[in-house]
């Protein structure tokens, strides 16, 4: 079965830097899609950050400049790279997998993991 773990959440200063990370273990496939959702206090799951099977990126607006997404195939391992971080960063941040091209930063995806905390103070 397809799983997917995150790593690498923290509790920073605005302005600091946090890299998380993501492991897949699974059946793959050649065209998919791996990115990055977080869910804030009180605010619905929005997708931040997404990469095809081509390389392909795709961020939301509001990350834009500040995230980076990178894969690792060999590794099995997603990465979400932030700098910069401002309060409003702040939620649990889940990695997913989907096995189609990605439409945009949310995905599609079909699995996902437990998420990771990101907390940033002002």
């Amino acid at each position: 079965q397809v799983q997917l773990v995150e790593s690498g959440g923290g509790s920073v200063q605005a302005g600091g830097s946090l890299r998380l990370s993501c492991t897949i273990s699974g059946y793959t496939y050649s065209n998919y899609c791996l990115g990055w959702l977080r869910q804030a206090p009180g605010k619905e799951r929005e997708g931040v950050a997404s990469i095809d099977g081509d390389g392909k990126t795709q961020y939301a607006e509001s990350v834009k400049g500040r995230f980076t997404i990178s894969r690792d195939s060999a590794k099995n391992t997603l990465y979400l790279q932030i700098n910069d971080l401002k309060p409003e960063d702040t939620g649990i941040y889940i990695c997913g997998k989907g096995f189609q091209y990605c439409s945009g930063a949310d995905g599609p995806y079909n699995y996902w993991g437990q998420g990771t905390q990101v907390t940033v103070s002002s």
